[in-house]
């Protein structure tokens, strides 16, 4: 996937690194999986995986208790999910995915990290077209696991794609089969879960140098630094 993308990646590793960083964040994809579909992931199973991708972070689990509890409070009645679509510098889209008690408080920064960062805001739904919105889980390689069987096993409930890295291994499909192939993924019992998302992906990605991408993840990390802002997606390549 060229140089570009293995710099994205590790660049993002890195900051996912970060607990002081990701835990809040982590908290709130809990809190408002828990008010959309109740606080018992036995019933929920966006709650479900939200639990295990935070375990997997290494997420103390009173943290994760003290974000399903928040669901029922105030606070969690006023969170809500915006999003907003810029276009950036060398013909980079980003669309800035956000979790917000003050909307109007996340307009602003985010206009102001786009401005400093050469970007400008466009209108939502200018780049639907770009994108294709997928349920994206990360698992740890398992040398053991005979990987056409694993296909075949979770292609009845929507696997499209599974790439294998040297460490990891990535599974693909439709936006609509999250909780189904979420729930296969638990019922295998010998899968570790690391990472379950929806995300945009790019139709047609591009290409940058490393000047541009360094350029451009600036641009990304000052968006992710936001307590507000949960994902940035781009059709970097």
């Amino acid at each position: 996937m060229g140089r570009a993308f293995e710099y994205r990646r590790a660049a993002k590793e890195k900051r996912w690194g970060n607990m002081s960083r990701i835990f809040p964040k982590l908290a709130k994809i809990i809190t408002m999986a828990a008010k959309e579909g109740g606080g018992d992931p036995d019933m929920n199973p966006k709650l479900r995986t939200a639990i295990l991708s935070a375990k997997a972070q290494n997420m103390p689990k009173d943290n994760i208790e003290a974000a399903i509890k928040r669901a029922n409070g105030k606070d969690a009645s006023e969170i809500m999910e915006v999003s907003y679509e810029a276009k950036a510098l060398h013909g980079i889209q980003l669309i800035i995915e956000c979790a917000t008690d003050n909307q109007t408080r996340t307009v602003a920064n985010v206009k102001a990290i786009l401005k400093r960062g050469g970007a400008e805001p466009l209108k939502n739904g200018s780049l639907d077209f770009m994108f294709t919105r997928k349920a994206v889980f990360v698992l740890a390689k398992n040398d053991v696991i005979d990987l056409e069987e694993l296909e075949l096993e979770l292609i009845d409930a929507g696997l499209e794609e599974l790439d294998v890295g040297d460490e990891e291994m990535t599974l693909y499909a439709a936006f609509e089969s999250f909780g189904a192939l979420s729930k296969a993924i638990e019922e295998n019992g010998t899968l570790q879960l690391k990472k379950a998302q929806l995300q945009r992906i790019p139709t047609s990605p591009i290409e940058l140098s490393d000047a541009q991408m360094e350029e451009i993840e600036t641009l990304i990390d000052k968006l992710e630094d936001d307590e507000d802002v949960q994902f940035v997606f781009t059709n970097i390549g």
